[in-house]
């Protein structure tokens, strides 16, 4: 962890510069949390946090308290996002050697409902934005590098592999251990060297514009699941369980839909995934509503059944306080949690990473915004590994579920080849 007793600087100011937040990515190391236009864009590190083990949220919410409470901060924007804020991503498991961080950047570019900022931050002495776009350090629209174009193979779990280890599950299911565990599988590649992070990035965010597009110390993605969000004490989510491929035509891919949203087996499974997020958050939360029924959400390559989650927050919580009893949903592990998450160490037999852990940003206020990091991969130098996983239920069909990670490894794949 980067160590400092000085507090931090901040300066927030209105600008006019910004325009499209990716055009002022770095291209070796993104950073990044955008959907739909708006969000943020770090650029620098000035402070770099780091967290292990199975008190990671709670030390980090500590930690970002204790620095939250020292800065000193000038923001004439006042709005979720602005003054200081650390983009982050943790770790899945308790047990995984990948560390999970907060990154403070030097200056932050965003924007949201059409209004666009920049934020300075600094060490010590009050750092300041000598104008609007003098204090971008590039400028936009620069020459991006040579499009790669890579081949992902079978990781630690390949396509037998996840098979039979899917079977495994279901007779743990059966044998009443669990009501549903959540298998994951890799893939991986290498990237020629200097490849252009921003291309991916730009990627992603171009053709899946209603998830959230990230890229975070290595992590990069585009996730359709938002595990929460706190803007000014309210709090809502998104809960994703149960998905369909799309149809090849507009009859079979109504079609697809509305064989989704009847599918007992996917309505089960999104069942287990919402209960376990709406009794995580009753304690802190007044007013938690959700639908009686999930929709179906369309994505360009799958249906997903979803609910929307929404509540006051009735403690002075902060988003990084929400992740320590929200992590990990029934979504990306399983019911009961604690149940599946000792079955999935036996089973998978290889360390999740950050893949499926919370992945967004959080301000001096404790707003913030954190997805599921899904649909994503982590790349580590050369090495690319890239993350799809399927959620199982008595009733799952071993060669279907291999076939739904297929789809879900699809929007990673694409964007780097």
């Amino acid at each position: 962890m980067t160590n400092t007793r000085e507090p931090l600087s901040i300066v927030t100011r209105p600008s006019d510069a910004v325009g499209n937040n990716l055009d002022w990515v770095s291209p070796e190391h993104p950073l990044a949390f955008v959907r739909d236009g708006d969000g943020i864009v770090g650029i620098g590190e000035l402070l770099r946090l780091e967290f292990r083990g199975a008190n990671r949220f709670t030390r980090a919410a500590e930690v970002w308290g204790e620095i939250s409470r020292t800065a000193v901060v000038h923001d004439s924007v006042k709005r979720a996002g602005t003054g200081l804020v650390a983009l982050g991503s943790f770790a899945f498991a308790d047990s995984s050697d990948a560390v999970s961080v907060l990154l403070v950047p030097r200056l932050i570019v965003g924007s949201r409902d059409g209004i666009q900022w920049l934020t300075s931050i600094t060490l010590g002495e009050a750092g300041g934005l000598p104008g609007t776009a003098d204090a971008l350090p590039t400028t936009p629209h620069q020459p991006h590098g040579e499009p790669v174009h890579i081949v992902f193979t079978p990781g630690e779990m390949g396509p037998k592999d996840f098979t039979t280890t899917v079977k495994a599950a279901l007779r743990e299911i059966s044998h009443g251990n669990a009501a549903k565990l959540v298998i994951a599988r890799d893939q991986h590649a290498t990237l020629p060297a200097n490849t252009d992070l921003r291309l991916p990035l730009e990627a992603l965010a171009r053709r899946y514009p209603d998830t959230f597009t990230f890229a975070v110390d290595g992590l990069i993605g585009s996730s359709p699941e938002t595990l929460v969000r706190v803007h000014n004490g309210t709090v809502s989510a998104r809960v994703l369980a149960g998905s369909a491929a799309r149809g090849d035509d507009r009859i079979s891919d109504g079609r697809a839909a509305v064989t989704l949203a009847a599918s007992a087996k996917d309505q089960k499974e999104h069942a287990l995934a919402l209960a376990s997020v709406m009794d995580a958050l009753a304690p802190l939360s007044s007013e938690l509503s959700a639908a009686s029924s999930p929709f179906a959400l369309q994505l360009p390559n799958l249906w997903h059944l979803a609910t929307d989650i929404e509540g006051q927050l009735s403690h002075h919580s902060s988003a990084l306080d929400l992740l320590r009893v929200l992590h990990p949903t029934a979504a990306v592990a399983g019911t009961p949690t604690p149940a599946a998450i000792r079955i999935i160490d036996e089973l998978e037999g290889f360390d999740r990473g950050r893949y499926a852990g919370p992945v967004g940003w959080v301000d001096a206020h404790g707003n913030g915004e954190w997805a599921v990091a899904l649909r994503c991969a982590q790349v580590a130098g050369s090495l690319i590994t890239a993350y799809a996983g399927a959620g199982i239920v008595a009733g799952s069909n071993p060669k279907h579920e291999l076939a739904e990670t297929e789809l879900k490894f699809r929007p990673i794949v694409e964007a780097f080849a």
